[in-house]
């Protein structure tokens, strides 16, 4: 695997032939919509096939693999187009295997909504270890809030992949009630009813474990919400069931602010099965324009979680979106767009922009001018950023990497994780 920045003058056709891979491998790998248009500074991954298959009539993905001495589940991830278009044609190229060694095992959780495109959702589910669906809330007297979740968590298991149940403060009309949740985290009768109603539901449902996510908890509530962890996490290892518990992104045990001081790393990093360190957001919609997940912060935030949670606990954050924000920025008047990283790089296109790549922070940015004269400022994720990230991950011996969320399509970085690791799966 290589990682290749376009040049000007360079044509996609050039870029294939320098390497000695087809066109159409590039497209695919880059999720490129308009192969005929190539941004100067963008970032492409650039894959080697070790062994390709030629597609003979009447082949199928199962026989195929049984020729190999590999699985069909393989064969998707090398060959993710297959996902959206199953039906083999004659003469059609498979890629089997890819030169160069995997650096391991790792896991990777992806979250996302009840209602993300079928299509995205197929590009993804190959690569993830754990689904981790977006989610449910209760009552003020312990009934789940549910979404309608049933045919993702069937999906789930046909690529081996965990379902996972996500709790956080939703209330019935969708908003966030932290309030409610204090409540339930200080009442231990109605917090032991909101954990029968998930026992029963991840029953029914066939979820793997339960994610917790409750931000901004008020500093007062920090011992309440980490009791609370604890019986839901004995309760629920009791019926075989998993938890996680998502952290906000601290530097110290005394890291001050609403978001971080109720999160206890030590404390939860001993009840909870795995954690996720949301290592992201410092770039945000209403923060002046910068990178999202900037590799600096992110190291400082893994420094601090290795010295009291173990690492093989630890899901590293990874931001699958980037923002747009109108110039002048303006504190409390203007706001970013969030918006997805293959499309960042077409806006970039339509607007002839140079993609420019910042080394501290290890994330592409750029600057643009709409049609209304409005000068923008983008900052998004590409191959060599998440690579950054990945790094990270790998360096600390962490048990993955988590990504917020796979509502929009990312090839390339679906393509580098499967260069780079064996995905783990679950054993059905």
């Amino acid at each position: 695997m290589q990682i290749y920045v376009v040049q000007s003058g360079d044509s996609l056709v050039e870029i294939a032939r320098r390497f000695n891979v087809s066109p159409a491998k590039i497209i695919t790998d880059n999720g490129l919509e308009n192969q005929n248009v190539l941004v100067v500074g963008q970032a492409l991954i650039i894959q080697f096939p070790e062994t390709v298959h030629t597609v003979k009539q009447g082949e199928t993905l199962t026989s195929i693999a049984a020729q190999y001495s590999t699985t069909v589940l393989t064969l998707l991830q090398n060959n993710p187009h297959l996902m959206t278009a199953p039906v083999l044609f004659e003469g059609e190229q498979l890629t089997i295997s890819y030169k160069g060694e995997k650096l391991g095992q790792t896991s990777v959780n992806g979250y996302a909504y009840t209602s993300i495109e079928q299509n995205v959702l197929l590009r993804a589910i190959p690569f993830l270890t754990k689904l981790t669906i977006f989610g449910y809330g209760f009552t003020e007297t312990g009934e789940l809030i549910g979404v309608d979740d049933q045919a993702m968590i069937n999906l789930a298991y046909e690529y081996k992949v965990a379902p996972i149940m996500l709790l956080s403060a939703i209330t019935e009309d969708g908003t966030f009630d932290i309030m409610r949740a204090g409540r339930m985290f200080h009442d231990v009768a109605l917090q032991n009813v909101v954990i029968d109603n998930i026992i029963a539901t991840m029953k029914e449902k066939g979820y793997l474990g339960l994610d917790i996510d409750f931000e901004y908890v008020v500093a007062s509530d920090a011992d309440a919400f980490v009791s609370f962890i604890e019986n839901a996490t004995k309760r629920l290892n009791a019926e075989g069931f998993t938890v996680n518990v998502d952290l906000a992104p601290k530097l110290s045990a005394g890291h001050p602010g609403l978001l971080y001081e109720a999160h206890n790393y030590e404390r939860i990093g001993q009840i909870a099965d795995t954690v996720l360190l949301m290592t992201y957001e410092w770039g945000y919609s209403h923060g002046p324009p910068m990178a999202v997940a900037p590799i600096d912060q992110v190291k400082r935030v893994v420094t601090y979680a290795v010295t009291v949670i173990p690492v093989e606990k630890i899901y590293m954050g990874i931001p699958n979106y980037g923002y747009v924000w109108r110039l002048p920025f303006e504190q409390g008047i203007t706001a970013g767009t969030s918006i997805g990283n293959q499309f960042a790089v077409e806006l970039a296109a339509i607007h002839n922009a140079e993609i420019k790549y910042d080394e501290t922070a290890q994330s592409p940015f750029f600057f643009y001018t709409a049609l209304d004269g409005s000068r923008n400022e983008v900052w998004f994720e590409d191959v060599r950023s998440i690579k950054e990230k990945w790094d990270v991950i790998t360096q600390n011996n962490l048990l993955g990497g988590g990504y917020w969320n796979i509502m929009r399509p990312f090839a390339q970085n679906w393509a580098l994780v499967n260069s780079l690791y064996d995905i783990l799966k679950i054993v059905t």
